[in-house]
């Protein structure tokens, strides 16, 4: 037996030529993880990560319970020191993923009366987060500052009057289209209208900034956002999340935050690989790599004219607009059947009609594979 209703959602996707199942790893040319730096496969991390439990004397393969109770090992206490020292940040606390971090921050620090404004296209930990939040929430145009303006406008006369606050919410880079506000004039807006800026660095850490800070830092904006949210796997390559902000706000996310209060910690071995991880990123050549692959792609949709179809970016991530499921998923599986792993978008994961190839770029693709896999959706949008 299973509900009716749940059994017509999911007829629903299948007749929408949306239906979501596991796939099976694969041995093709990745343009699809968000491994930008190589680290998850990493022998050099691997190693130091065993050598620094084996060295401290570290053999616990379990956290055994919430940092509160018995899960606080005293590898925490290094790595966000680590973390802080890294990024320039007066506090840092981890989570067990970006989803626990951003689902804690929303749900918990936004007050009842409080507004938050968040980009029309932030990412769904965050919507998730909003949601379980007691503050109003209104969306602005994606990376539009007037939008923005005009929204925080029409609440801050309100706010002031009640005493309650703004949230502005961001991403440095957009996981679905790669690109990036204008966080400068972001956090302006911010500070002139006294509003709490928050950015999501998911996609940012590793890629941009001196040594993979992320984009805040290599914009100097450090002290002007109220909080960063920090992930570990994706350019890192390993696992977890951290909130970057001032000493107050980890002491009250420690206390106020249900996804950090009652989940189980981390294991030491993923502190550890975290901790082995940023080591490597202070002296890896993987970023100039990166960004040579990053300059060589775009280079390459121009030479292959494929300009129009393409949405501008600077970051890691690359998206191909073709609209239609059933389009999309058709170019997807040409692509896949010459050995390239390059995936589809579908709605409603992103708007109808939005739908798109995501290509992600690492330092370990070659110009070879790069210009070979643009030929071939050259010739396959001009069928």
């Amino acid at each position: 037996m299973f509900p009716k209703k749940l059994r017509q959602k999911l007829e629903e996707r299948k007749i929408n030529n949306a239906l979501r199942q596991l796939g099976t790893q694969n041995s093709f040319i990745d343009f699809s993880s968000n491994d930008y730096l190589g680290f998850s496969i990493s022998e050099t991390i691997f190693n130091d990560t065993h050598n620094y439990l084996k060295n401290n004397n570290i053999s616990q393969n379990g956290a055994t319970g919430s940092r509160l109770l018995s899960g606080n090992h005293a590898i925490y206490n290094t790595v966000e020191t680590q973390i802080c020292k890294f990024h320039n940040s007066e506090s840092a606390l981890i989570f067990n993923s970006g989803y626990d971090a951003n689902i804690g921050f929303f749900s918990s620090v936004p007050q009842r009366g409080d507004v938050i404004l968040y980009d029309e296209y932030i990412h769904a930990s965050i919507r998730d987060g909003i949601n379980m939040s007691n503050a109003k929430a209104y969306k602005f145009k994606h990376n539009n500052l007037e939008a923005l303006e005009e929204l925080i406008t029409r609440h801050s006369e309100l706010v002031s009057e009640s005493h309650q606050h703004i949230y502005i919410v961001t991403e440095s880079v957009f996981s679905m289209d790669g690109d990036s506000p204008d966080i400068v004039t972001m956090a302006q807006l911010s500070k002139n209208n006294n509003a709490y800026l928050i950015v999501d660095e998911a996609h940012a850490i590793g890629v941009f900034g001196d040594k993979g800070t992320g984009l805040i830092q290599h914009l100097n904006l450090e002290n002007d956002v109220f909080a960063r949210i920090i992930t570990f796997g994706k350019a890192m390559g390993c696992h977890g999340a951290a909130i970057l902000g001032n000493e107050k706000l980890t002491l009250y996310l420690i206390n106020f935050s249900r996804s950090f209060i009652y989940t189980t910690a981390l294991s030491p071995h993923s502190l550890a690989t975290i901790y082995s991880a940023y080591n490597t990123l202070k002296t890896t050549p993987n970023i100039k790599k990166l960004h040579q692959n990053i300059q060589f792609f775009k280079d390459e949709i121009i030479n292959k004219q494929l300009t129009s179809i393409f949405i501008e970016s600077h970051s890691s991530i690359h998206c191909c607009i073709i609209s239609g499921n059933e389009k999309i998923k058709s170019i997807a599986n040409k692509i896949q059947k010459q050995e390239f792993n390059v995936k589809p978008i579908l709605s409603p994961t992103v708007p109808n009609n939005q739908e798109r190839l995501r290509f992600c770029l690492h330092s370990y693709n070659s110009q070879k594979e790069i210009s070979e896999v643009l030929k071939l959706l050259a010739t396959l949008v001009n069928i």
